[in-house]
């Protein structure tokens, strides 16, 4: 996707955005201009650039713990079929769950603090990313991985030369599809047991203060969190993956 279709359709969103305003004519959804205002406002104040850091924290880190965890257990169930044979009915009835409904049994055990918020996101990513990563393992070609072996491959080198490479695009994929949900659970998860956080920060000022062009302004820093950690994650793909988009 080129920068300019990035940029045109970030101007037509903000058109729109004007239009309604104008048409509704209500506090309740106040123009771009003035939710841009605020933004900057509230950034340089250091009330914004708190709650973001909270948040991109606690993303940060579920994403980390999830590829840690999820693709080594993608790649070894890939690689053994026992195993695989072992864990796929598991897999296959955990994967479906909507791990937002886990929210409040996930805060009542591990109670306030960041941890419940990046145990909540670690879970969301963690099937996502072995279930990819285990299917890329399982079709690889077999002729593939004999050649290897054929050179004096053992397991250890099939699994660093061979499986790892061949799974990262998985993995980067499984990510970039994550990041949304991710946030969007993020925000959930900061309604409960917290003061820090942009979900709690868009909660506060738009249900208990009015202040709806700050609240705005939340959703708006929300949103380009999740616009970043996706942007960010296309582009390690391009570093690490250089020969998907080889012409």
């Amino acid at each position: 996707m080129k920068k300019r279709d990035v940029f045109f359709a970030s101007i037509a969103i903000l058109f729109f955005w004007q239009i309604s305003a104008l048409i509704v004519d209500r506090n309740i959804l106040p123009s771009p201009i003035l939710v841009i205002e605020v933004f900057f406002k509230e950034l340089f104040n250091g009330k914004m650039l708190e709650h973001a850091a909270a948040s991109l924290w606690r993303v940060m880190a579920g994403m980390f713990l999830s590829v840690a965890l999820a693709a080594p257990v993608g790649l070894i169930l890939g690689q053994s079929k026992k195993l695989n044979r072992f864990f796929s009915p598991v897999i296959y009835l955990l994967y479906p769950i909507p791990k937002v409904v886990l929210v409040p049994i996930v805060l009542l055990f591990l109670g306030i603090g960041d941890l419940p918020k990046i145990v909540i996101i670690f879970m969301i990513l963690f099937f996502q990313i072995l279930v990819l990563v285990r299917d890329q393992a399982t079709a690889l070609p077999m002729e593939l991985i004999q050649s290897v072996q054929s050179l004096g491959a053992g397991r250890r080198a099939l699994f660093r030369f061979v499986y790892l490479p061949a799974s990262l695009p998985a993995i980067l994929t499984a990510l970039r599809q994550s990041v949304g949900t991710a946030v969007a659970v993020l925000y959930i998860a900061e309604l409960f047991a917290t003061q820090r956080g942009l979900g709690y920060y868009i909660y506060f000022n738009g249900s208990t203060l009015f202040d709806y062009p700050a609240m705005y302004a939340g959703v708006l820093a929300m949103s380009l969190l999740g616009l970043g950690l996706y942007f960010t994650v296309d582009w390690f793909e391009r570093r690490l993956c250089k020969w998907q988009f080889a012409e």
